[in-house]
Parts: structure tokens; sequence; C-alpha cells
């Protein structure tokens, strides 16, 4: 065996999973994504070993969008400091986010080439999510919108039932590409124990999403394509 399947209940007063279509105004897609549940689950735990897969979200509170306004910084930090207090530093942005959300999350650990230790990083995992510990503070969407976790039951039962939502094209995940001609950003790449830094770029996945009886159901073969264009084997 070479994976192991988790329920996580997670959930918090606020999230936005912005869709990347949009450049300007940051605007939520109505549910969870399943890189957000990743980071989530990688928050609490995660080893170079193995890679979470997500399987599934189950939607437990009704869908509540609200919209707000803020003040933002213009630019990206870099090296040279930025001085917020410069009015051309600052502008207004409108943000449509999600209020009290809760999900289920349905997820794996699946062990990469050359691993096999999956009681240990199974064990581990189960320790963290009972005591509610996590290397960091997971967030829903963005770092300002912390999230609570728990484990789940498997027998939790929806607020408002939905049978069937189309939500069109989803963020699936990101593949970091290796490419000697796009040297855009730097990432890691593992490969049993060894590490090593590469330089490319990041290639976004979408897939068709839905959610029937209350669940986004995650397509199993959008990790072979993910692996695939990474150029990795789990």
């Amino acid at each position: 065996m070479n994976s192991a399947t988790f329920l996580i209940k997670v959930g918090g007063d606020y999230a936005c999973f912005t869709n990347p279509g949009l450049k300007v105004e940051r605007c939520t897609y109505p549910v969870m994504t399943p890189a957000a549940a990743r980071g989530v689950l990688e928050a609490i735990y995660w080893k170079p070993q193995f890679r979470w897969e997500i399987r599934g979200i189950k939607v437990l509170k009704p869908i509540k969008q609200i919209s707000i306004m803020r003040n933002e910084i213009k630019d990206r930090q870099s090296e040279k400091p930025i001085v917020i207090e410069q009015k051309k530093q600052r502008q207004q942005r409108t943000s449509l986010i999600l209020k009290d959300v809760e999900y289920v999350i349905a997820a794996e650990i699946v062990l990469r080439e050359g691993i096999n230790n999956i009681k240990g990083y199974s064990e581990q995992f189960k320790r963290k999510l009972e005591r509610g510990q996590c290397h960091h503070t997971p967030y829903l969407g963005t770092r300002e919108f912390a999230a609570w976790f728990e484990p789940a039951t498997g027998k939790e039962e929806p607020n408002e039932f939905i049978k069937e939502l189309s939500l069109g094209q989803m963020l699936f995940d990101t593949a970091y590409r290796e490419n000697n001609e796009r040297k855009e950003i730097d990432f890691h790449r593992h490969k049993g124990e060894e590490k090593w830094v590469s330089r490319g770029y990041a290639h976004a996945l979408f897939f068709d999403a839905a959610i029937k009886d209350n669940v986004l159901n995650v397509p199993r073969e959008k990790y072979f394509e993910l692996y695939e264009l990474e150029g990795v084997h789990v």
C-alpha cells in the first residue's frame, strides 16, 4: 500500500478562493478549490516524501457571498522596501468573498517513488489532526482568512442540500515546469530523499467542476496530467 485516505473537517468565518482569470478584483469561487484544500492539509502536515491528492470536498454550510472594499498595496514586495504612506502605492479594490464556510475534505497521502513508510506518515498526521497541531496556521484561500480544523466522522450533514450546481472551469492546481527558456521562478524538486532547486514557470490546470449532492468530486486523472507536466513520478 502506498496511499492512505483521510477525512478532515475545516471551516472559518471568511474565505476567498480566487479565480485566477480575474486579474484586478478578487472574486472567489463558490466553493473551496482542490489547490486550496491541498494548502490546508500541507499547513497541518507535509513531508517531501509524499503528496496530498484531493478526492472530494463536501459543502456543509450554505454558500454566502459578500462584497468588501479595502486598501491594498499596488506592487509586490521586493528587495526595495515599499513605503505604504505614498499614495501611488495604495489603491482600493473590491473583493467578492465567502462568509461562514465549512467543508469536509476527502484526501489521500500518496507516497513518492522509492518511499514506503505510509504507516508512519499516516500516524503522524492523525496525531496532529486529533491534537489540533499544525506546521503553520492553515487558511482559506488567503492568509488573512484563518481556518480551524478537526477530524471528520464522515457522517456530517449539510445545513442546506445542493442537488446539482455547475461551477464551470475551476482551478485544479498548479504544475511547476522546469524550462531553461522560461526561468521565471525557483522551486524545489524531490525524488526519494533527494532534493534540489529547479527553475522554470508555473502552469495552471483547470477542470469542469460541479457540485452534486453537496460534494465537489475531483477527477483523479487530473493528478496524472499534473505529474506528467512536471515530469515527475509519485
